[in-house]
């Protein structure tokens, strides 16, 4: 199972060396992937940058860590620029990107950017098709209900065949978001309580299998907190995710209320805990 963690931004705020210092720190120590999560314009949302333009900054001072923008609002934002910048964080990052997806459920950040929010869940499922598309470096033809493409390319293409997209949704998902991952998505962010999890996973194998895809090669990232309340039950969390199965894990220092000099120690310290690759 790989073990990533998540970036304390909210916390770390505009200190780029507190920034820079826990995401080599979590390089080194061997973490397999770093999550930054994904707010353009909300009431009380707290300090976030923007993660694409994060990331890219982290790309540029780390060489093996997987960078995870989770979860992009995605039909919040205009398809093909969104198609063009992944495409340019997956090369100045070497291939190291897997992209979270959403459809996120903040009205108020739907309106200010101009998007409906009615049709999300619709808009990403044909937006993912244009993705995978685009990302291929070819003339691109597409007729769709909101994206309409006559002729193009995305100039550079990607470094490999394709970038990792998984998908989050609520800790249960609905039945049109249990479809969409069975349908596109190379992995599921598990939101639901361990008691839910094999019926959510039931549903998503049953919908894989629909379209004809093996559920196997769908990956599941649960999240773990290391601190706060729940900071005494994080070893056991993480053996009974390990034992349902999952592929990845997200362990978090953030939102325990330690100060931005903690956050690397109580990493280190949790690493030493773990079976990490070095």
């Amino acid at each position: 199972m790989k073990i990533g963690i998540s970036l304390p931004v909210r916390e770390m705020q505009n200190d780029l060396n507190a920034i820079r210092d826990f995401a080599q720190a979590a390089e080194d120590l061997g973490f397999s992937h770093l999550r930054v999560p994904d707010q353009v314009f909300r009431t009380n949302s707290g300090h976030l940058h923007e993660p694409m333009m994060l990331l890219s900054y982290i790309a540029a001072i780390t060489s093996k860590i997987e960078l995870v923008p989770s979860v992009i609002v995605l039909p919040a934002r205009q398809t093909i620029l969104f198609a063009k910048q992944a495409v340019q964080l997956d090369i100045l990052s070497g291939g190291r990107v897997r992209l979270g997806i959403g459809v996120g459920g903040s009205r108020e950040e739907y309106v200010a950017l101009g998007q409906d929010f009615h049709t999300r869940g619709r808009r990403c499922s044909e937006q993912l098709q244009v993705l995978k598309s685009l990302w291929k470096g070819e003339e691109s033809r597409f007729e769709g209900n909101f994206d309409q493409i006559q002729g193009g390319s995305l100039n550079p293409p990607i470094l490999g065949e394709s970038i990792p997209i998984w998908i989050g949704g609520a800790g249960v998902p609905s039945q049109p978001v249990i479809d969409r991952i069975g349908q596109f998505a190379d992995g599921w962010f598990v939101l639901c309580s361990p008691d839910q999890f094999a019926e959510v996973k039931s549903g998503i194998d049953h919908a894989a299998a629909r379209f004809g895809r093996d559920p196997a090669e769908i990956g599941m990232e649960a999240g773990v907190a290391v601190v706060g309340a729940r900071e005494n039950e994080w070893k056991d969390r993480v053996r009974g995710w390990t034992d349902m199965g999952l592929t990845h894990l997200c362990l978090r220092t953030l939102g325990g209320g330690l100060s931005v000099s903690e956050h690397i120690p109580r990493m280190s310290a949790v690493a030493q805990e773990l079976p990490l690759d070095s």
